[in-house]
């Protein structure tokens, strides 16, 4: 396992307000990802990768929240398993540590993987980065990213809700919880 290097996911799914519609589920829709370099806090191949849900369609909901619209996925996005694919490749990712803000990331890439039929593709160690923020920085109530950030004094960088830039966002977090632990 790798150790000086963490990767950093950040995911979009299919979003409804209320109720899902009948015949649609939750479906990831955008794998935003980052590496950490623990050693200096560098922040490199950053990207977002599309993906179209097989099941769903985007909300217009959905797209008011992350500004992925259905059309973008239709034109750039790719299968899930293409996506879990170009991890592999690009990535390694069962090499390293992976990081994500909470447990909703680990939770949907387990159960994406086991419903699709899909193997893993990342390795069993995971930071939940929100966790760490909450006991590294003492406080009582664990707080989202962008309130993580606010604390921090760390402008938002990007679009809040876009998993490309969710990731890096979340790597800013994570590299000052290693700095200050």
């Amino acid at each position: 396992m790798n150790k000086n290097k963490i990767i950093v996911i950040d995911l979009e799914a299919t979003c409804w307000n209320g109720k899902i519609p009948p015949g649609e589920v939750s479906e990831i829709i955008e794998i935003g990802i980052c590496v950490l370099d623990t050693d200096t806090g560098e922040i490199s191949k950053n990207k977002g990768i599309l993906i179209q849900p097989e099941r769903s369609k985007v909300s217009p909901f959905c797209t008011e929240l992350t500004t992925i619209t259905q059309d973008m996925l239709d034109e750039k996005g790719i299968l899930l398993k293409d996506a879990f694919t170009k991890l592999r490749e690009e990535y390694n990712p069962k090499e390293y540590t992976w990081a994500s803000y909470g447990f909703y990331d680990l939770k949907m890439m387990k159960s994406q993987s086991k419903f699709k039929r899909l193997e893993y593709p990342m390795s069993h160690d995971h930071i939940n980065v929100k966790e760490l923020f909450t006991e590294v920085r003492g406080i009582s109530r664990k707080v989202g990213m962008k309130g993580a950030l606010g604390i921090l004094n760390i402008p938002l960088d990007g679009t809040h809700h876009r998993g490309v830039d969710d990731a890096r966002n979340i790597a800013k977090i994570l590299d000052w919880c290693l700095i200050n632990n």
